[in-house]
């Protein structure tokens, strides 16, 4: 079969954050230093190389930019100064915009006016339609019960509608990621039972993401911060959105506060507005090698965050001292951040959230399945007898 070369991949990943790509010499230095590199999955060198040469459908099947946690050490010691580590997460970017078959990862990876543009539309619908409804249907003085402005029930069913939309679009693209990775012919051949064998790498990557943890090969802390601060934005956000989708009621009721759930919510939005906070300070900052670039959507994930975690704040406060006017006023300027982070989820950098551990449960297998294949391979070794 010919291999087909895409010699604009350079160009087009460019879009996506990769830079000075070219530099690179393929002296092996970024694989050498990298705690995660092993025999099966070689990089950052080898997606280096398939890009250069413009081997697009190698990239596309490829795994290792999900196996990457970008510590950054491949791109202190690269000798020319590539930025591998940033050509891998813009691999991630292009490789989310692959999976995708809506298009629209693309066009926001592509086009910050597009991304910014869908958050604004978004944003000034979900105002409009939330003041429309409130107005029409409850009173602005009464913020919970009946009459409420915007009823714990309505925001409800909004809420699991979109959570069923999201899960749809979610399953699609980790189906195509499926195909373009674990169907590629070169693979060995993978038995169907290694699939339910391996099965609980997803969430033990999912919830611990402890590969991030060995990201600090030099330094030897006992706390490594990049990967706590990780953790915090990872279970604060996924904290909250089981409150919301399972507590939302009793989580608007009040002023009173109800310990047993609200304690949760202290501690989650405490965790993402810790690591919102310490993220931001850090690409401003530039002081660490990972913040050292940052693409236009890595802005709009932190900004918008921020934002929704600031408002959320600000509307449980006013709720609790008792302004409910005031409070259903910033409860609809909270939502309207909170509806287009949701429909971007599977189009943004929170998709990782998803796809790496499925990377890893992927990578688990196939590690398995090359076994296997060796083992089956490896001529028998015949024992002579003792004379």
């Amino acid at each position: 079969m010919a291999i087909r070369v895409n010699p604009k991949l350079i160009d087009e990943l460019e879009y996506f954050g990769s830079e000075d790509v070219q530099n690179c010499y393929h002296c092996g230095n970024c694989s050498a230093v990298c705690p995660h590199t092993d025999e099966l999955f070689v990089f950052p060198r080898k997606p280096m190389r398939f890009l250069q040469m413009g081997l697009e459908k190698k990239l596309e099947r490829s795994l290792t930019p999900w196996l990457c946690y970008y510590c950054g050490q491949c791109s202190v010691q690269c000798p020319r100064e590539a930025e591998p580590g940033e050509t891998m997460m813009s691999m991630r970017r292009w490789l989310t915009s692959r999976y995708d078959f809506t298009g629209l990862a693309r066009l926001f990876y592509m086009s910050w006016k597009t991304e910014l543009a869908f958050v604004v539309i978004v944003a000034l619908l979900t105002g409009a339609g939330l003041l429309a409804y409130g107005f029409s249907n409850g009173s602005i003085h009464v913020y919970d019960g009946p009459g409420a402005f915007l009823p714990s029930s309505m925001i409800h069913t909004i809420d699991l509608a979109l959570m069923v939309i999201l899960t749809i679009l979610l399953a699609i693209n980790v189906i195509r990621m499926w195909r373009l990775i674990m169907e590629d012919p070169i693979k060995a051949p993978i038995p169907w039972w290694l699939y339910l064998k391996k099965i609980y790498l997803l969430p033990v990557h999912f919830f611990s993401q402890k590969r991030y943890a060995q990201c600090d090969p030099e330094n030897k802390n006992r706390i490594h911060i990049p990967w706590m601060t990780h953790l915090g934005l990872m279970f604060g956000y996924c904290a909250m959105l089981v409150l919301i989708v399972l507590f939302l009621d009793r989580l608007q009721a009040g002023p009173e506060i109800q310990w047993s759930v609200h304690v949760f919510g202290y501690l989650a939005s405490a965790g993402l507005l810790i690591g919102t906070v310490y993220v931001l300070f850090g690409r401003l900052k530039k002081a660490q090698v990972q913040h050292r670039r940052s693409h236009s959507t890595d802005w709009m994930f932190l900004w918008l965050l921020f934002y929704m975690v600031v408002t959320g704040i600000v509307q449980h406060i006013l709720h609790r001292a008792g302004f409910p006017e005031a409070a259903n006023i910033a409860y609809v300027a909270h939502l309207m951040g909170v509806f287009p982070w949701l429909l971007r989820m599977p189009f943004s950098k929170w998709a990782h959230l998803i796809y790496r551990p499925v990377a890893m449960y992927f990578a688990g297998i196939i590690r398995e399945a090359v076994a296997l294949q060796e083992a089956s391979n490896r001529p028998i070794q015949r024992v002579q007898p003792a004379a």
